[in-house]
């Protein structure tokens, strides 16, 4: 009798132990989780060995991204994208390089072995350093991603709902290729998803229309945006719990030289990032062609980057916000200073309103493409240029977007292009010469940044 009351008194004494622990274990994941922000964010960041100092501590993470596929009977790179993500400030970023973009010396004379998508057949290193040239970052993280990749990450995800921008139908029996996508709003599992991705021209030789942004501008276009979607639905708290078939996917279909320990700490912070954040655009360039080499059924064309368009969207998108401490040291200086600085902003406005002149201005003809998804601020975009003087010849919507565009199609003189961005107090300008054959001088999307 006596062994059993010891027996059990040393059972007792376990579990009171045992609960004690695991009190203990709740209680410090519950104060490092909200010591971590709280909520997700908190929980992760606990989970990873995060600390209160950690996220002032991350810089921004930019990484080369190469879709790769077979479609076309071997690796090919069809999409070369630039991403950052800023965890301190929450904001992202998109940027596509065409794949035609010309990398060597006399485009008249080059050939196809010169375009920034060959140079994936000579190793990651040689595009990577091409296209920290081209922009002038300094990227050192690249991902290289089998088109399957995200395929499969759609059917994890149970579906991405995404705007089909045209109706998409392509037959090709030799690749075991059939796309048939309906225009607008639906949920596509993955087989549509590579419909979607693998577009390029319709049966009858049609495919994406000059408003939307035509050939290889609109395929970039559609790619950017069904990643914002994908990204927007993986995201979702509720995903959390497929995070290891996402890392399956991961290590099965993607190549980097980024580690665990390089983005672990990153993840906590993204579960809160807003899509409308995110930022997209292409690197400005006008096409060039047919060139003097290349074949009769073959000739080459070429995207020629336009360095100085490609230093201000550089700046536009990569620029850390001016902090109000950082703005007013810069309006600061001496009694003696102050009124040269104040007159020369002055006279520059001045000048500004002076060049632009409402009998000049209605010879430029403007499109405008509402992105925002408010009518309203259509309304007000027409009506302050309107008042200015420009031509609104057309307005419409298309797919949702976060950043306002100003596309220059037809070689618009500056003074116009910087007058509209500062009426609209947003926007990056690119010139769009692939467009050039649409009736309108300049295409505005709005997108939500507009105020």
């Amino acid at each position: 009798m006596t062994k059993k009351k010891k027996k059990s008194s040393v059972l007792k004494r376990i579990i009171i132990f045992l609960l004690i622990l695991l009190i203990g274990c709740i209680g410090f994941i519950g104060y490092r989780t909200h010591a971590n922000g709280g909520g997700m964010q908190g929980f992760l960041s606990t989970l990873v060995g995060n600390n209160e100092t950690t996220l002032e501590e991350l810089d921004p993470i930019q990484v080369l991204l190469l879709g790769v596929s077979t479609d076309l009977g071997g690796k090919i790179t069809d999409t070369i994208m630039v991403a950052t993500y800023n965890p301190k400030n929450q904001t992202a970023s998109l940027l596509s390089i065409p794949r035609d973009t010309y990398t060597g010396n006399n485009y008249a004379t080059g050939s196809a072995n010169e375009k920034i998508n060959a140079l994936y057949t000579r190793g990651i290193d040689e595009i990577l350093d091409e296209v920290n040239d081209l922009t002038g970052l300094d990227l050192k993280y690249y991902m290289v991603i089998d088109n399957q990749a995200l395929i499969k990450l759609v059917d994890v995800l149970e579906g991405v709902e995404f705007e089909v921008p045209i109706d998409m139908y392509y037959t090709d029996k030799t690749q075991g290729l059939k796309i048939d996508l309906k225009q607008g709003l639906q949920v596509l599992d993955g087989n549509k998803a590579e419909q979607l991705l693998r577009f390029r021209k319709n049966d009858d030789g049609t495919g994406y229309p000059a408003w939307y942004g035509s050939d290889d501008i609109g395929r970039m276009k559609t790619q950017r945006n069904f990643i914002m979607a994908t990204a927007k639905q993986a995201l979702q708290a509720k995903n959390i719990f497929k995070i290891r078939d996402i890392i399956d996917i991961l290590y099965e279909y993607v190549e980097t030289n980024l580690s665990i320990s390089d983005i672990k700490a990153y993840v906590p912070y993204a579960i809160n990032f807003d899509i409308n954040n995110l930022k997209s655009a292409v690197l400005p360039g006008v096409s060039v062609g047919p060139t003097q080499t290349g074949s009769l059924y073959a000739p080459y064309w070429f995207i020629v980057i336009n360095e100085k368009e490609t230093a201000t969207l550089v700046k536009e998108l990569y620029s850390e916000p001016e902090t109000q401490s950082t703005k007013n040291s810069s309006t600061q200086s001496t009694d003696d200073t102050e009124p040269e600085t104040q007159t020369t902003s002055d006279t520059q406005e001045t000048s500004s309103q002076e060049d632009i002149s409402k009998k000049d201005a209605s010879k430029i003809k403007i499109e405008i493409l509402n992105g925002s998804n408010s009518k309203t601020k259509l309304s007000n975009v027409k009506k302050e240029l309107e008042e200015i003087g420009f031509d609104i010849s057309s307005s419409k919507s298309t797919s949702t977007t976060s950043k306002t565009t100003i596309l220059n199609k037809s070689g618009v003189e500056d003074k116009y292009i910087e007058k509209i961005k500062q009426t609209l107090g947003a926007g990056i300008v690119s010139s769009n010469s692939a467009t050039s054959s649409s009736k309108v001088d300049i295409t505005i999307i709005i997108g939500e940044d507009y105020e």
